[in-house]
């Protein structure tokens, strides 16, 4: 839709009619971002950039005043022409505001400043709070994915340290996402936030969308996999044909691919199928097979599957003491959130497994089962200039002190200890953890049409590991 790129149109309908709400003499507008809190006590920056360059890097043109004075003065709002075409006067269409954010794949803890915006031409201080719904969503919905898919690699990482290999981080959750979302763009976004911290997706707009806004190559892989309509299509009486047909299209040596066991009886799959008429040729193919159930309760399954496979393929017994599979893994993509892989992985561990034995794939729970309220974002204001003077601009509702805002030109603090504090001045004197020396951890990533601060995604990768 060419008027979803109309950054006059990008905002809610109340937001209009707002350049007359503010006191006479106002000419400064600063408001932030934040989590207040939520499901995570801390977030991972994620998306920012993007959504400069996909909308703010742009112009707007005479023809996108004159479609949005159509539209908003039909819809029965007050249109600020005025306003609007002396941005495109004076400033060429650029729009004059300064955002500053922490930079993108930093952890922060919640209540804390990520973001902020505020004019940089007194005649446009309407313009900060004008792109309010454009630049939250721009950042709650990246930020909330990127903040799961961190949680759950620290409960896998945990897992892996403890009985395995954590080498094998990298690849043990797999996007599953991108038929489960509302959009393709949401796929994208979220695809990508979800590449902030492993490389397997699926989710091919999630690699194309880090390659387009974050100067990633291929930052994500995938594998051959087998679906249900490629294994039932050889009917129940041949089911063992279609795995054989895996093997023969892709078992090499050194390859994985992944095939879906469950259309019929997983259990009668691992074991007479897989375990034994073609146990042989998995071995003697010299590619790993990752076998996936996909149904059915998880951990149950997967614990007896993984019993099954040790008893006909064999296992080795690593330096932890953990078994670990010959030739064979799984893949749980079923019903997978966080509970259900450290459930899976407890269990596993319990009974003598090492996590090397399962990935993990996450659809609909990774990048559709969030929302602005799962890590509770808001962006208020929280300072105006009015008549030459600044003050502090605050909400404190009687009613949920928990959405009581941040008053004056906050930022962000960090000191080498890795902390983080929000708040209008530095923190002065030691922490009781004896470091100082704060600095603003806010850099300035936008000004006036131009993006003034850019970040690789194996930069965004690398700050999400510290």
């Amino acid at each position: 839709m060419k008027l979803a790129k109309n950054i006059i149109l990008n905002t809610d309908s109340y937001k209009v009619s707002m350049f007359k709400q503010y006191p006479v003499g106002t000419t400064g507008v600063y408001s932030y971002i934040e989590s207040r809190g939520g499901q995570y006590d801390k977030t991972v920056m994620f998306g920012l950039q993007a959504f400069i360059k996909e909308y703010l890097l742009d112009p707007i043109t005479q023809a996108d005043i004159d479609i949005a004075d159509e539209i908003l003065t039909a819809h029965g709002e007050p249109f600020n022409r005025e306003g609007w075409e002396y941005i495109l006067k004076e400033h060429n269409g650029y729009l004059p505001v300064v955002i500053k954010a922490v930079a993108e794949g930093t952890v922060v803890p919640v209540s804390n400043v990520l973001a902020t915006i505020e004019n940089t031409d007194p005649k446009a201080f309407w313009l900060t709070t004008w792109l309010e719904t454009s630049l939250l969503r721009a950042v709650w919905y990246p930020v909330t994915v990127a903040t799961q898919s961190w949680t759950i690699r620290k409960v896998i990482l945990d897992a892996l340290e403890k009985t395995g290999d954590p080498a094998l981080i990298d690849f043990k959750l797999h996007d599953f996402g991108a038929r489960g979302v509302s959009s393709l763009e949401s796929a994208s976004i979220g695809g990508a936030a979800h590449m902030v911290n492993f490389m397997g997706s699926d989710t091919i707009s999630g690699v194309l969308y880090a390659r387009e806004f974050y100067n990633a190559g291929v930052a994500a892989f995938s594998i051959p996999a087998a679906e249900h309509s490629t294994i039932t299509s050889w009917g129940r009486d041949g089911e063992v044909d279609a795995y054989r047909n895996m093997l023969n299209n892709f078992a090499t040596p050194g390859a994985i691919l992944a095939v879906v066991s469950d259309s019929y009886d997983v259990y009668n799959a691992a074991s007479k199928l897989w375990g034994e008429e073609l146990r042989q040729q998995v071995i003697d193919s010299g590619a790993t097979v990752v076998i996936r159930p996909d149904s059915g309760d998880p951990d149950t399954v997967c614990r007896k599957l993984v019993g099954i496979l040790g008893e006909k393929f064999g296992y080795t017994t690593n330096a932890k003491g953990y078994k670990v599979l010959n030739n064979v893994r799984l893949i749980q993509g079923d019903g997978i959130n966080e509970q259900t892989v450290r459930t899976i992985l407890g269990g596993f561990a319990a009974y003598g497994w090492s996590a090397d034995n399962i990935a993990f794939g996450m659809g609909g729970a990774l990048l559709q089962i969030v929302n602005r309220d799962t890590q509770r974002f808001a962006m208020k204001c929280s300072s105006a200039e009015i008549n030459g003077t600044w003050v502090d601009v605050q909400k404190d509702p009687i009613t949920d002190s928990g959405k009581k805002s941040k008053a004056g030109r906050v930022t962000l603090w960090t000191n080498s200890g890795g902390e983080f504090v929000s708040s209008v001045n530095a923190p002065t004197g030691w922490t009781d953890k004896g470091i100082g020396g704060w600095t603003n951890a806010l850099e300035e990533v936008y000004r006036d049409g131009k993006l003034v601060k850019e970040i690789t995604f194996d930069q965004v990768r690398a700050n999400a590991r510290k």
